[in-house]
């Protein structure tokens, strides 16, 4: 594959409306036919390059190529790699070309992708750089809005840390391109979303609005996404400690929430959602888990020019 004809996923607006329709096509054709996909990358090898570490999107893009027949190698930690020698991001993608077909990639550091893709062989998918982007994550979640609710039309509140939250980001700017969403900003005003991303909801007509209180927002909601606030975003941990239980989602909170509401959350969750929440019937969190599988399955095959 010639460097002009490798496709690479570093951020969600690198995907067009109809390639994300088309991604969420393929992850229900998974779901619905898993066999059919189980050799699909048979030789095929995956890299994972997770300079940060990561539980649910790096078991995730493993459990994604092997169920459709591939390999998986790489690393989960940066002071197992080469990176403690001194060894450059450009560098250690170019090295796993070498070895794979495909490169996913997490990295502490805003910018590490857009650097790595300038010199990767093989696609590569950026799996979370810092409080940037996180497009996988936004694929994740609107695979799980299309099988629980329908892409547009509905009431979203975004609650908990909006300043720092890269998946919170990346989801307004792939729901912008959808018809009829309003969206509701649940946070301190420490934690409010960035101002960029209220400037780009504003250039698309987007309806929004701000508030401090999860119970003033609850009975107009749709969908409910919650968060946690990140200690490793923070400088001081006093913040942090302040911060950190502005907003616990308990049974309680949840009375005066529409019967069909769906509470969705990138996870992993700290306290945010009280344990009570799991049993509740709106409760989707750990289903989108499962939606992460099926949508990394589909990018790879997309991404290798294999469906």
């Amino acid at each position: 594959m010639s460097k002009s004809e490798i496709k690479n996923l570093i951020k969600i607006t690198d995907l067009s409306k109809d390639e994300i329709d088309h991604l969420i096509e393929i992850a229900d054709q998974i779901e619905a036919n898993p066999k059919g996909f189980s050799e699909m990358c048979r030789h095929k090898k995956l890299a994972t390059l997770f300079f940060e570490p990561s539980t649910r999107t790096r078991l995730s893009f493993t459990a994604a190529m092997m169920e459709l027949g591939g390999d998986v190698l790489g690393f989960d930690d940066a002071g197992s790699s080469s990176a403690t020698k001194g060894e450059s991001v450009s560098d250690t993608v170019v090295m796993a070309g070498c070895y794979a077909d495909i490169i996913a990639m997490r990295h502490p550091k805003e910018g590490a992708p857009v650097i790595a893709s300038q010199k990767t062989t093989v696609p590569l998918i950026n799996a979370g750089d810092g409080g940037h982007f996180h497009p996988t994550q936004t694929l994740t979640d609107l695979l799980t809005i299309s099988r629980k609710k329908q892409l547009g039309n509905f009431t979203i509140g975004l609650c908990g840390d909006l300043m720092f939250g890269r998946t919170v980001h990346s989801l307004i700017e792939a729901l912008l391109r959808y018809e009829g969403i309003k969206f509701i900003l649940i946070s301190p005003p420490e934690l409010r979303l960035p101002k960029y991303v209220k400037d780009e909801m504003d250039e698309a007509g987007a309806e929004w609005t701000e508030c401090e209180a999860l119970e003033d927002a609850m009975p107009d909601l749709d969908i409910l996404y919650m968060t946690r606030v990140q200690r490793e975003r923070f400088f001081n941990e006093e913040d942090y400690v302040r911060l950190r239980d502005s907003y616990i989602l308990t049974l309680d909170k949840l009375k005066t929430a529409k019967d069909d509401m769906i509470i969705m959350h990138p996870l992993p969750r700290v306290n945010e959602i009280a344990v009570e929440v799991d049993d509740d019937p709106r409760a989707c969190y750990f289903y989108q888990a499962l939606c992460g599988k099926h949508i990394r399955m589909a990018l790879i095959l997309y991404l290798l020019g294999l469906k």
